[in-house]
């Protein structure tokens, strides 16, 4: 398994030649095939329309969807063929993310005349971390507004 960095350079690079090679116009299973059938001669392990389960809080499912493309389940890849990306493209790979508690994904266009593609990254652990930080510095501050 390719530690992250090199698994989306690897398939930045890719997505990048098939849109030099097809350009745009296309729909956008067409792409996805591309991608997979580039990455899988590479050796890269990827699974097309991948179900994933939308869990509450406390666990229970409440829902499921399919990513376009897991790759080493580590990577989830979201395809569009959209003249360009719009919010709602990157609000959705971030519920995805966070869904399929994936640290990353990536969110490529190849119906734009321009190549777009952009990488995402969530991490509970930072947020937690941060959290505890702040009510930290909170308790200082108080402790020490308190004392005079």
């Amino acid at each position: 398994m390719k530690n992250i960095k090199e698994l989306c350079d690897q398939v930045r690079q890719t997505a990048y030649d098939i849109h030099v090679y097809h350009a745009h116009g296309h729909l956008e299973k067409v792409y996805e095939n591309a991608l997979v059938h580039r990455l899988r001669k590479l050796g890269v392990e990827v699974k097309q329309q991948h179900p994933i389960k939308v869990l509450d809080e406390d666990g229970t499912i409440i829902g499921d969807y399919l990513a376009d493309l897991m790759i080493d389940d580590q990577l989830i890849v979201e395809l569009k063929t959209a003249r360009a990306l719009a919010p709602e493209h990157e609000a959705q790979v971030l519920g995805y993310l966070k869904s399929a508690r994936i640290e990353h994904g990536l969110l490529i266009n190849f119906g734009s005349y321009m190549f777009e593609i952009r990488k995402f990254a969530r991490s509970d652990t930072a947020r937690s971390k941060s959290a505890k930080s702040i009510i930290g510095l909170l308790f200082v501050l108080f402790a020490f507004f308190a004392v005079k």
